[in-house]
């Protein structure tokens, strides 16, 4: 790529993208461990509750890396010769504002109180990521099967597959609160009532059902990672 600033601009937008990947992964791992306390009988409710609040804490990270990839990802894209000519200038201003917006959403959800704004900041953040996975599927099947998507003429199928993992990621997300949705009624309880066999269950059964959807997740990020590098089926230089 030629001049000094667009070689700054591609450079500094890769770093970003590899530090919000190793973050993401890295916070997960993180509240994948930890997680393993918090379903431990044996511990005392006060151990189990630090090991709470460590998840809650360091799960934002991984929130907050799934929304910048967005930006990021489109960030890369007008540094390039794939998307300059779609994405630089205004639109890439336009991607970041929203993007900003979106993760000013999910800070305020995280930090909402059961009150009505509470409710309408989550059930807002909600509809969002609902329309983006809907959005992004239909991006992802635009770019699959059109000859030259958005004007691109290098066959960037690769693209198609990146932004339907990133899609499935957030509908994993979404699916991952659904399946905690009784953790907070079980650890009321616990906290409430002391350790009982049906409690523990619950409490077992809520943090367990969101496994498969983590894994997927780690799946996929690693999946969009490797089709962002090698980019199969390019006919680019």
């Amino acid at each position: 790529m030629s001049g000094g600033h667009g070689w700054t601009l591609q450079h500094l937008a890769i770093l970003l993208h590899v530090l919000l990947l190793a973050y993401w992964l890295g916070a997960d791992l993180g509240v994948f461990y930890t997680s393993r306390f918090v379903t431990r009988p044996d511990l005392s409710p006060e151990a189990r509750g630090v090991a709470v609040k460590v998840m809650d804490f360091v799960d934002m990270s991984p929130r907050i890396c799934l929304v910048l990839f967005l930006p990021s990802g489109v960030t890369l894209m007008a540094a390039s010769d794939y998307g300059r000519d779609i994405f630089s200038g205004w639109p890439l201003l336009v991607v970041w504002l929203a993007g900003l917006c979106w993760l000013a959403l999910v800070i305020a959800d995280h930090r909402r109180r059961p009150d009505r704004l509470g409710t309408l900041v989550h059930r807002t953040d909600l509809l969002v990521r609902l329309g983006l996975v809907v959005g992004l599927l239909g991006v992802a099947g635009y770019t699959a099967i059109a000859a030259r998507p958005f004007g691109v003429t290098t066959n960037p199928i690769w693209l198609a597959g990146k932004v339907a993992a990133y899609a499935v990621c957030i509908a994993c997300g979404l699916a991952i609160r659904m399946r905690l949705a009784p953790f907070g009624p079980a650890w009321a309880a616990l906290l409430r009532d002391g350790s009982s066999p049906d409690v523990e269950r619950r409490i077992r059964a809520s943090v367990r059902g969101t496994l498969p959807f983590v894994y997927v997740i780690w799946t996929l990020v690693v999946v969009a990672a490797v089709l962002g590098v090698v980019k199969p089926g390019s006919t680019a230089s």
